[in-house]
């Protein structure tokens, strides 16, 4: 029988998994072959603005495949809903029998986001971190937030957002246990921070590489669709190290896509992320390095995330 799991209890189970290890042990297997992610589908929309997208595949040797549809429709708060819906399908790998229908309401695919984000930061950000930047307002900058501070201990955060109200609640709402700063520009954010994560839906650059400080590590997490761009491609050009979640998707999404019709990026600079993480000689090596992580979202992360929580789930049966 078919199992359905809702949003409540996919929450309480996401408490006891450990979500960054899941992320790299499925980069890995991505980068190492072992993996079946066709192309990204996608459906865009004009008024109101949205994405949809339908990322599916399977591992090779484990039980299930999954497909996921996931949205954002950017309109949607001021409706009083948020701007990201979806769900999530798992299939049994071998006879192709429904197993489960994870009702997450699009909360895994911010969450596994994030978790990605985190796990760009272990590797890739200064190891003396004390200040971060986040370009955005919106449910992931508050989850790259919130994931990425597991894992460094920075004295302080500076927030940049289109709409300045926006930005106020947020430092309002996470002001405590660390000094939260609103930025008047992404050129201040970039000024103050070493660690930037950008997560907005830009579809011109926000940041440009005049602005980026030596040191400087930029995870880039809004640009997944071929007409989102928040760096210029001048930043990627400049960059020490240059990273994709997948050298495929970086072909047709982007910032490095972006880069690349630019005419700005040097054949071969771009190395995947679960390659980068198997060789020490990819992570920082230097604290005067610029990186870019460039994470358009890949299958494989909605794969080890629906299987952990189905695989929980029945335990607890």
């Amino acid at each position: 029988m078919t199992k359905i799991i809702r949003l409540e209890e996919i929450k309480s189970i996401l408490k006891s998994l450990d979500l960054i290890e899941a992320m790299k042990e499925g980069f890995i297997q991505y980068s190492n072959g072992q993996c079946v992610v066709p192309p990204v589908g996608e459906l865009l929309f004009e008024n109101p603005p949205g994405d949809v997208h339908i990322k599916y595949g399977y591992i090779r040797g484990e039980k299930y495949y999954v497909v996921k549809i996931a949205s954002g429709f950017y309109e949607n708060p001021k409706l009083g809903l948020p701007s990201g819906q979806g769900l999530m399908l798992l299939f049994n790998q071998h006879s192709g029998q429904l197993e489960a229908v994870l009702l997450d309401e699009g909360f895994l695919t911010d969450i596994r986001t994030a978790a990605a984000g985190a796990l760009a930061a272990r590797y890739f950000a200064s190891k003396n971190l004390e200040t971060m930047g986040i370009l955005g307002t919106g449910v992931q900058a508050r989850l790259q937030l919130q994931f990425i501070l597991k894992g460094h201990s920075c004295k302080s955060v500076w927030l940049w957002g289109r709409n300045r109200d926006k930005a106020e609640e947020m430092k309002e709402e996470l002001d405590g246990d660390i000094e939260i700063h609103v930025a008047s520009s992404p050129a201040e954010v970039a000024q103050k921070a070493r660690l930037i994560v950008t997560t907005t839906p830009a579809q011109k650059p926000i940041l440009f590489s005049g602005e980026i400080q030596e040191g400087t590590s930029i995870i880039a997490m809004g640009s997944d669709t071929a007409h989102k761009q928040e760096l210029d491609s001048g930043i990627l050009q400049d960059a020490d190290l240059l990273i994709v979640d997948s050298l495929t998707q970086s072909q047709s999404r982007g910032e490095v896509y972006q880069a690349g019709k630019a005419g700005s990026l040097s054949p071969g600079k771009v190395i995947e992320l679960g390659k980068a993480i198997q060789d020490p000689k990819l992570h920082r090596s230097s604290e005067k390095q610029k990186i870019v992580v460039d994470l358009t979202g890949v299958a494989v992360q909605d794969m080890k995330i629906a299987s952990a929580v189905y695989k929980h789930a029945s335990q607890t049966i």
